[in-house]
């Protein structure tokens, strides 16, 4: 009985010893060629400056699946039968993606934000009916901050696949007004003195150089169409302060800022 016993060991290590020496070896060295592939991508992220929230979930999501087709190997060289282990984690993968489709969307589009960047922090953008400065990009949402200090939380699905317009991503910005004089006043004289104007502002760019123009003939109204560039900085400063000084000075000037109106006129029947 001893012998049968020695026979059958023997047997069991001729023929499972190999196999289970070569699914260690297997094991040790996948996993630390796993370790070299994932200090490659995260170098490679660092050289690109890929945010650190994007860098380390990257990292984490490549070691991970790399570990699961090394487990998977070693224990396919241990005979274990494998095509319903991952048929099973096919099916698990695809009920989890199927309930999480919006959660997974988000990601996603985090993902390709944070790659691509079409924003960074502190941008100043409009997208999906909100405005705001971009205050955090995490990996499912954008955190916006409004110009009067309020929250708003974007879902980046969305956000990278529709249109945004970002007013941050150029240095310079163009200034545009609507500047109306009353019919019957002087033009030349409106022209000189809105281009005086403009020349008094430092903070307006002679390259290229201010627009003026008669751009219609409205109801109430000649309308010049004014167009300024500016440092995206000054945006905002450089178009108040022109409302205001137009406001000043066209009085001053006998220029007439004329609004709407209408005249009514009375008939009324004569004494029969």
């Amino acid at each position: 009985m001893e012998s049968a016993a020695d026979i059958d060991f023997t047997g069991i290590v001729y023929v499972y010893g190999p196999k289970l020496v070569f699914a260690i070896l297997t094991l040790v060295i996948g996993l630390w060629i796993v370790k070299i592939l994932v200090n490659a991508v995260k170098k490679g992220l660092d050289k690109s400056n890929t945010d650190e929230t994007l860098k380390g979930f990257l990292a984490s999501i490549i070691s991970v699946l790399l570990k699961i087709m090394v487990y998977i190997t070693a224990l396919g060289m241990l005979g274990v039968e494998m095509t319903s282990f991952v048929a099973i984690l096919a099916a698990a993968g695809l009920a989890i993606g199927m309930a999480l489709s919006g959660t997974l969307q988000n990601f996603a589009g985090g993902v390709m934000i944070l790659l691509f960047k079409p924003f960074k922090k502190g941008d100043f953008i409009e997208a999906q009916g909100h405005s705001g400065t971009v205050n955090e990009i995490q990996i499912f949402m954008t955190i916006l901050k409004t110009p009067d200090n309020k929250t708003i939380l974007i879902p980046n699905g969305p956000l990278s696949t529709n249109s945004l317009t970002n007013y941050s991503t150029e240095p310079r910005r163009r200034v545009d007004w609507t500047i109306g004089i009353g019919y019957g006043d002087d033009v030349d004289k409106a022209y000189e003195v809105i281009r005086r104007l403009l020349d008094g502002d430092d903070r307006i760019l002679n390259d290229p150089e201010p627009f003026i123009a008669v751009k219609e003939l409205a109801d109430s109204s000649v309308n010049f169409a004014v167009r300024a560039w500016v440092n995206a900085s000054d945006y905002w400063g450089v178009f108040f302060r022109l409302n205001e000084e137009v406001y000043k000075t066209f009085d001053k000037e006998g220029l007439n800022i004329p609004y709407p109106q209408s005249d009514v006129h009375i008939i009324k029947d004569g004494d029969e």
